[in-house]
Formats: structure tokens, C-alpha cells, sequence
């Protein structure tokens, strides 16, 4: 009785949000993160798409045009480094916002900066610092207009390294191209 079973394929979650600040694809194999990141997510104005896994997310990609992706590590047919590798590798979404929301080893963390991730949040999470994490990755790729002024419109938040206590890390400065 309290077993689900995912069925393949899931079909993508979209909700059109008018006015939408920007646009995030969520990739997780789990059906309540995805839930969950997404209702965070679109109570702060951005409309959200959802992905089951990374094939799914590479099939959609280029038709929802995401300003920002989020990643599970861990999930069935391509999991999120594969995935992020994929995303840098291809000319349309290399320079693409990746954040990895999961629960990272150090070797996932050090392994996803190789493929170039640009930010690590860690389940559990709470619902701001995914909020902020997003914003500040939206900023980066030139939304940081329509947004709540935090994080200052600086490029580089000045976070970079290893795990931080909050549970986050990111890239300290992304080459682009």
C-alpha cells in the first residue's frame, strides 16, 4: 500500500505563468521534490517545467527554452551529471545555468564542477535557499531585473569551493563561450 511506481514516460509539467519573471526546468526522478521545487519556485513569479529524469529533460530542453535548470544526481535512465555534461556539450545550452539539488558526495560535487554545474544546493533544503539560489543564477544569465533586489545584480556571488553550512556552494566565476 504506500509503494508508487513511476511510470514511463512521464508526461512534462508546464503551467503558463503571464508575466513570468523566467522560466526553470526541474529534473527529478521524485515526483514531491519536483512538486515542491516547483510550488517554491512559482510563488516567487517563475513559471516552471518538470522533468522525470535527465532524458526526458534533454528531450525537452530546447522546446521549453529554460533560463535556468535544476538537477537530481541520482535518477533511473540518465542520471544529472551525464545529464549536465550533455547540456554543456551541446552549443545550444552550454552556457545554460545548472544547479545540482541534491544529496551530493564530495566526489558528485567535484565530479559536477567538472562538467561545469555552476551551483550544488543539498536535500534537504529549505525553500529560500532555493529561491535565492535561482535567482542568483537568473541574474547571472540577465533576469535580475524583475527580482526581489537580493544578491545585489553582482555576477559572482563570492561563494565558491567546497560545501558551505547552508548546505551550498557554486562556481566562482563560469567561463562563458
Amino acid at each position: 500500500m504506500g509503494k508508487s511506481r513511476t511510470r514511463w514516460p512521464v508526461p512534462t509539467y508546464s503551467r503558463v505563468v503571464p508575466g513570468a519573471s523566467g522560466r526553470v526546468l526541474v529534473v527529478d526522478d521524485n515526483k514531491v521534490i519536483r512538486q515542491l521545487i516547483r510550488v517554491n519556485l512559482e510563488l516567487e513569479g517563475l513559471e516552471v517545467v518538470t522533468a522525470a529524469d535527465g532524458a526526458e529533460c534533454l528531450d525537452v530542453v530546447h522546446q521549453v527554452q529554460p533560463d535556468v535548470v535544476t538537477l537530481d544526481v541520482v535518477m533511473p535512465r540518465l542520471d544529472g551529471l551525464r545529464t549536465a555534461a550533455r547540456l554543456r556539450a551541446d552549443p545550444r545550452t552550454r552556457d545554460l545555468p545548472l544547479a545540482i539539488v541534491s544529496a551530493c558526495t564530495q566526489y558528485e560535487v567535484e565530479a559536477g564542477l567538472d562538467v561545469g554545474v555552476d551551483a550544488f544546493l543539498s536535500k534537504p533544503f529549505e525553500p529560500d535557499e532555493l529561491v535565492q539560489l535561482v535567482g542568483r543564477l537568473m541574474e547571472r544569465r540577465g533576469h535580475g531585473d524583475d527580482g526581489d533586489g537580493e544578491g545585489g545584480g553582482a555576477g559572482e556571488s563570492g561563494v565558491g569551493g567546497g560545501l558551505l553550512g547552508a548546505g551550498e556552494t557554486e562556481r566562482a566565476g563560469r567561463a562563458s563561450g
